[in-house]
């Protein structure tokens, strides 16, 4: 523990924001991270706990009072090495995940938490400076192969541990690039995709195969009909070619299929999921040429769902320049502080502002939406009314419909299930939310009903954080070398 009293001494110290007139300009990340000095001080207010609840609140479980102290001493290299011990990207977590450690965090019990994602951030942004991220090819290998399909963080995880104990991965992405929502869904002003670039070259170098554009299903159906899920594949292969030509396969899809509103008036023109309107600003980011592009420019759009989906499709429409962007959230507002001795260590229900919200958005609470209204088969608006709780359930408050105009509505309610045409294809057995059943406490851990054949992410577990689907890869990984040679060296 480097400072004793430094919990008492300082205050947290928060990440800066470049202006909202700026960062609108364009779509590259404008947080400002801590200098190193200011990680110091975040690092010296760490109480070194007895029972470290941070390390419990991060699915993860980094050694985060080890490298707190570490960066209080300024002995960076080290601290980049504990990081990395238990978190393959740390790039990409120390950028969005939601730190449910800092909610954890004892300080935070009658205090402001210590800023673990800032120091995190600062961690990795310093080890790649100094060219300390460098791969970690096997020194042996096994001679076994194995397919992991989907290469979003999970898969990515997954595909890295694999390797460096010298198994051949061969990481299968249906997409024309690798990293799943990481790629296309997450927004460049929060995650700007040469992060991802770069761990892809540094898989290839450890010896992943990364394969893209080919989507793992039965031919014959593909994706399924009607399908909306982002698909840029050009090969298609069958469960049954992987299975013949590989020991193992890991399957780390996404829960892919956005929760629908079917009320009147859902087939008109101007509505979108999310997950057709995020993607394609992605793509055009990257360079590429789309006809036809979705766009706010100009446009009245409401989103509707209050998480961090819709949190993106605001930020997005502010920089097309939309003129109004008005967010729906049926759940009540929540209180802006959270009843910390109710709720500590735990993730608290609190009021999140995000920095999207803070470049301009109206937020409405406790609303749902009766009917979409269109004219000439466009939207045009939509009819909402107030619900509230009576006996556990939402119901309409009589006398509280209202119109809003909308030319562009964004469903951002979340995702109910992954792509049933891929697990269908492989036979696997799926549990009552349509997630393939593969147990975590089996001795065959994240193993599916089908021999050989492993599953873990959001094709597993649901919709879920980034930093969850790093986890799931790893441990997966563990479980997939077990089973191909009888014991593992790979962490938990």
């Amino acid at each position: 523990m480097g400072k004793t009293t430094g919990f008492l001494e300082y205050d947290r110290i928060e990440e800066g924001y470049l202006p909202v007139p700026e960062r609108l300009k364009n779509y590259k990340e404008f947080v400002i991270g801590l200098a190193p000095e200011q990680a110091k001080v975040q690092g010296a207010r760490c109480m070194d706990c007895g029972t470290p609840f941070c390390n419990n609140g991060c699915p993860v479980n980094n050694i985060i009072p080890d490298f707190n102290d570490l960066v209080y001493r300024g002995d960076w290299k080290n601290a980049i090495d504990v990081l990395h011990s238990t978190n393959n990207f740390p790039e990409f977590t120390g950028r969005i995940c939601p730190a449910p450690c800092e909610a954890a965090c004892v300080v935070n019990i009658n205090d402001a938490p210590v800023g673990i994602k800032s120091i995190e951030h600062a961690i990795i942004d310093k080890a790649w400076e100094n060219n300390w991220v460098q791969p970690q090819p096997a020194a042996q290998k096994t001679g076994k192969k194995v397919a992991v399909v989907g290469a979003g963080p999970a898969g990515m995880a997954a595909a890295q541990q694999l390797a460096r104990v010298g198994h051949d991965v061969t990481l299968f992405e249906k997409n024309d690039r690798i990293g799943g929502l990481l790629r296309y869904g997450i927004p460049d002003f929060k995650l700007e995709k040469s992060h991802i670039d770069r761990r892809a070259k540094q898989l290839e170098a450890e010896g992943v195969t990364i394969r893209t554009s080919v989507l793992v299903a039965d031919p014959k159906e593909g994706m399924g009909k009607g399908s909306k899920v982002t698909n840029w594949a050009k090969e298609t292969i069958s469960p049954a070619q992987l299975q013949a030509e590989f020991d193992a396969v890991l399957l780390t899809g996404g829960a892919e299929q956005s929760r629908d509103l079917p009320v009147p008036g859902r087939d008109l023109d101007g509505i979108h999921f999310a997950m057709e309107f995020l993607p394609q600003q992605n793509k055009v980011n990257s360079g590429d040429k789309l006809k036809g592009q979705l766009r706010a420019d100009g446009k009245h759009v409401i989103v509707i769902g209050g998480g961090d989906t819709g949190s993106d499709c605001v930020g997005t429409s502010n920089r097309h320049g939309a003129a109004s962007v008005t967010q729906f959230e049926v759940m009540p507002m929540p209180p802006e502080q959270e009843n910390k001795p109710l709720v500590w260590p735990y993730w608290p229900l609190k009021l999140r502002t995000s920095s999207s919200h803070d470049e301009g958005c109206v937020r409405e609470f406790a609303i749902s939406t009766k009917e979409f209204i269109g004219e000439k088969g466009k939207v045009k608006g939509l009819t909402t009314v107030q619900v509230e709780f009576k006996d556990g359930k939402l119901v309409e408050i009589a006398g509280t419909e209202k119109h809003y105009q909308a030319d562009l509505v964004l469903l951002a309610m979340g995702f109910v299930n992954p792509v049933a045409a891929v697990l269908d294809a492989f036979g696997i057995d799926k549990d009552a939310r349509g997630n393939a059943r593969a147990s975590t406490e089996d001795q065959g851990g994240y193993a599916t009903s089908v021999s050989k054949v492993f599953a873990a992410g959001d094709i597993r577990r649901g919709q879920s954080l980034v930093v969850w689907a790093i986890r799931e890869g790893r441990q997966a990984a563990r479980a997939v070398d077990s089973f191909l040679m009888g014991q593992s060296s790979l962490p938990r």
